[in-house]
């Protein structure tokens, strides 16, 4: 029996236990009994009718009711004391639909004005009711996004209607489904569609998300999907990508700074293990979870495990993964979401105190001195929103010359000697400007020379070199070398990267720029200069 329940049934027992103190040697027994028993049903009835209210919201299918509906069940709910609150109890219903604080509502914005133009970025989520985590994972995203494309107007959607209903139920806060949203974007006369999902996989999600739109393709000149956050899936579990390799670096990265470690390594020898736990699926892309398993090994990341709720695929079963750090001797054992948002999931199926909780099952396997746990998605990374940001800009890129920014400085000769900010952009989310620099450097503009000024995220890519991976590892070639640099965050941390000057010979056009990682590998990128502002 879960918690709820539980307190449910105790409730139940104490008011049948007053009612029978209240007869023992009375001779109005009889009368206060059944007064009781009235008051009891009445409360009942009352929350039996708010459960039926919220069950009805409780689908996946928006009707012309839904708007009605929401409103009814949250008045009902508001009617109701905090003794008949603690009544309710449906087929989804609890006292946690609406009595659940999660954050301020206020603070997230829904994204679903009107007024587009013509070039919209619909950014697709699976969706939460958690108010802080969609502001910080989901808004993160869409807000890394306005920023790298300005002249693209960023809207949202959420494919998943139950919690589009709860969130307008709960706090009157209205968000787009995937079909209002595109019925939005042909109301509003857009040209140009880029829907970039913030979905992990190529999954069931996905699926219908490609499916819906095919429904509206002819309504627009051009429309194109970019990739989820993993990239393509690949034919079995050794199949990794660059992405995947982002994605592990920069998830653990973040996990080992968070508890508090210098280096995975350190935690390493302190006898720590992260497990990252994701949602688990029975479609083909199930496979990403294996995937991302091999990509910690392939990094050498010895004390990183990936395990799902559902236990699909078979080796990411909590069981299995228990076993599985027990085994590699590991007795700390940190625990943090493979997922988007912070949602349900992140905070009771990881991190509840019931018995079928991960923390839970962890602890009570007797192996482990300490579990703990991250309640923190991944879309408030800063590396991972430049993950979908790489990817958005893959998919402006593939709509050709039908789309071009109004206001490119396109030549060398539109500016004056002096210093700019600039945007500078790669094709890749494993190469980016540091995220305190929001995508930007200085440009300086001397003698019709550009130089641009970049900080990156670390001191992992060692040199650069203006041309291609293969003349780079040439004997004489002219590397540029770093100088070491402290930013500062919006937290108040700081820390020490590498920063290049990098020359530039014209803007808004792409140019080759090996990078030189510290494992001694050169690697192909192209990158370019653009959005120049005089600096202030």
């Amino acid at each position: 029996m879960n918690m709820k329940k539980r307190i449910v049934a105790l409730m139940a027992v104490f008011t049948m236990a007053v009612g029978l103190l209240g007869g023992c040697g009375n001779k109005n027994a009889d009368t206060n009994t059944t007064s009781a028993q009235s008051e009891t049903e009445t409360d009942q009835e009352a929350a039996d009718k708010v459960a039926a209210l919220i069950d009805a919201i409780y689908v996946q299918e928006r009707t012309d009711k839904t708007d009605e509906q929401c409103a009814a069940a949250k008045e009902a709910w508001d009617k109701l004391t905090d003794a008949q609150k603690a009544l309710v109890e449906g087929e989804n219903a609890d006292p946690d639909y609406f009595g659940r604080d999660t954050g301020d509502a206020s603070k997230d914005d829904p994204l679903n004005e009107d007024g587009i133009g013509e070039n919209e970025l619909l950014v697709v989520s699976f969706g939460t009711s958690f108010n802080d985590s969609r502001v910080a994972d989901i808004g993160g995203i869409e807000k890394a996004l306005q920023t790298a494309y300005p002249d693209w107007s960023v809207r949202r959607a959420f494919t998943a209607q139950i919690i589009i209903n709860h969130v307008q139920a709960r706090d009157g806060e209205k968000i787009d489904n995937v079909d209002q949203a595109l019925q939005r974007a042909v109301d509003n006369g857009v040209k140009n569609l880029v829907v970039q999902p913030t979905h992990l996989m190529h999954g069931a999600e996905y699926d219908e998300l490609v499916e819906t739109l095919d429904n509206y393709k002819d309504k627009f000149d051009t429309v194109t999907v970019a990739e989820p956050l993993l990239g393509e899936v690949g034919a079995d579990a050794t199949v990794v990508n660059e992405d995947k390799a982002a994605v592990a670096e920069d998830i653990t990265a973040e996990a080992v700074k968070t508890a508090g470690y210098d280096s995975l390594e350190a935690a390493k020898e302190d006898g720590t293990a992260f497990v990252f736990m994701g949602h688990g699926t029975s479609h083909t892309a199930k496979i990403s979870y294996s995937q991302m398993a091999s990509q910690m090994k392939d990094l050498g990341y010895d004390n990183v495990f990936i395990g799902t709720v559902e236990g699909e695929p078979e080796e990411t079963a909590h069981e299995q993964v228990i076993e599985e750090v027990h085994a590699a001797g590991y007795k700390n054992v940190i625990l943090r979401p493979l997922m988007v948002v912070a949602g349900d999931h992140a905070n009771n199926d990881m991190a509840g105190d019931d018995g079928d909780s991960w923390k839970s099952l962890f602890k009570a396997a007797g192996y482990f001195d300490k579990v703990d746990t991250q309640i923190a998605g991944l879309g408030e990374i800063p590396e991972i929103q430049q993950i979908y940001v790489a990817h958005t800009k893959a998919a402006i890129e593939s709509l050709g010359d039908a789309v071009k920014s109004s206001d490119a400085v396109t030549a060398t000769s539109a500016l004056e000697d002096g210093t700019y900010t600039a945007k500078f952009n790669t094709d890749s989310s494993m190469f980016h400007v540091n995220e305190a620099d929001e995508g930007c450097g200085t440009l300086t503009v001397k003698d019709g020379k550009m130089t641009m000024h970049i900080r990156l995220v670390s001191k992992k890519i060692v040199n650069l070199y203006v041309g291609t991976a293969e003349d780079a590892a040439k004997d004489g070639a002219e590397l540029l070398q770093p100088t070491s640099e402290e930013v500062t965050y919006s937290d108040g941390t700081s820390e020490e990267v590498y920063a290049f000057d990098v020359p530039v010979e014209a803007l808004d056009q792409e140019f080759d720029l090996a990078i030189l990682g510290t494992k001694g590998t050169w690697y192909d990128h192209k990158v370019s200069v653009s959005d120049v502002q005089n600096a202030e």
